[in-house]
């Protein structure tokens, strides 16, 4: 393993933990707000930055972003991305900590799986990693944009068939992964720093959706369904759009085991509710 790539593992795992704290304090502050409204954008921004707390909660969020920006530069999307998918453990951690109790049978196995999973992924560093491919811009933006239409169609259609705070996790997540993706291209260089206009668009719609989830859920599942795609879209679109090598032999098996066992450990996190008995 290179030192950029060890460098890179490290800051983003500061980089998950930090932001999956932030979101607990921006759900907290959020849920103390009066309603907010997307049909009200600048009253409600001038709620939530009124709130010292949840200014904090964004720094935290913001410094989060900067150390995974700076993984990104270092090493591929679906790297940095599986390391920041081991944070919804952290997620889940923190916020039973702070209700007071203690973590489901499925939460508690989606701890266990996404750190299997993570131990797999450094084993199979052994076989090698670089920064990744470059990809075809027009399969790019191909991606990027059926990504946004199903988040649209997530909100129109989800909303009263699943409930506003999962519809707004699920979307709000497709929109953090636009952003994910366009950072990953930004620290390319060249003509492809015009992707910090769908950086932009994606962290901000995916901020905004989140804090509307909030006021109607709780932060592990909001957050949890957003940290789900936000981390599963992405290592997707490495090896799909951006010819991300995988390894290949022992250690590329490893490798996808790896990336589908973190992926896994998410999913199984952000369904908080443990199933009821023959459920």
């Amino acid at each position: 393993m290179s030192t950029s790539t060890a460098v890179a593992i490290v800051l983003a795992a500061l980089s998950t933990t930090l932001t999956n704290v932030a979101y607990l304090r921006e759900h907290d502050a959020a849920a103390a707000l009066p309603v907010l409204s997307m049909r009200r954008p600048l009253h409600s921004a001038q709620l939530l930055l009124s709130d010292r707390s949840w200014l904090l909660g964004f720094a935290m969020e913001t410094a989060g972003f900067l150390l995974y920006a700076a993984a990104l530069a270092l090493a591929s999307l679906s790297l940095v991305q599986s390391i920041n998918a081991g944070g919804i453990g952290v997620l889940a951690y923190v916020s039973a900590r702070i209700s007071g109790r203690q973590l489901g049978r499925r939460q508690l196995t989606g701890v266990i799986v996404s750190v299997v999973g993570l131990l797999a992924l450094a084993v199979s560093l052994v076989g090698g990693s670089g920064e990744g491919g470059h990809g075809s811009t027009t399969a790019i933006l191909l991606w990027l944009g059926a990504s946004s239409g199903v988040a649209v169609i997530v909100l129109l259609l989800g909303r009263p068939l699943f409930g506003a705070a999962v519809a707004a996790g699920v979307a709000g997540g497709i929109f953090f992964s636009i952003g994910d993706i366009s950072t990953k291209l930004a620290t390319q260089g060249g003509v492809r720093t015009a992707f910090i206009v769908t950086l932009i668009l994606g962290y901000a719609l995916g901020t905004a959706l989140l804090q509307l989830g909030y006021q109607a859920g709780g932060a592990l599942t909001v957050a949890g369904l957003a940290t789900l795609l936000t981390n599963a879209l992405p290592i997707a679109a490495g090896t799909v759009v951006l010819d991300e090598p995988v390894p290949s032999g022992a250690f590329g098996v490893l490798r996808v085991l790896a990336f589908v066992a973190v992926t896994a450990g998410a999913f199984l996190l952000a369904t908080p509710k443990d199933q009821p008995p023959g459920g």
